[in-house]
């Protein structure tokens, strides 16, 4: 099975967001992305369909936005 990528931008929204998937959802099944520390990889998440941070992009490719910490355009 295919991870789920976490992706956030660090704020306190995302923060919280993280806690709860990752209690939600096992460690080892989802990878976690701090678009703030991680550049190169705002890319990746445009790329996955990610309009907004926090978002869970689901292994089958489903995108959900949690809540609106940071637009990716502002990440970029």
């Amino acid at each position: 099975m295919e991870k789920a990528v976490f992706y956030h931008a660090g704020c306190p929204v995302c923060v919280s967001a993280e806690q709860d998937i990752l209690q939600l959802i096992p460690a080892e099944q989802v990878e976690v992305v701090h678009l703030g520390t991680e550049k190169g990889k705002v890319k990746d998440a445009d790329a996955a369909g990610v309009k907004s941070v926090p978002a869970l992009v689901l292994a089958n490719g489903n995108v959900l936005h949690i809540n609106f910490g940071a637009s990716i355009d502002d990440l970029k």
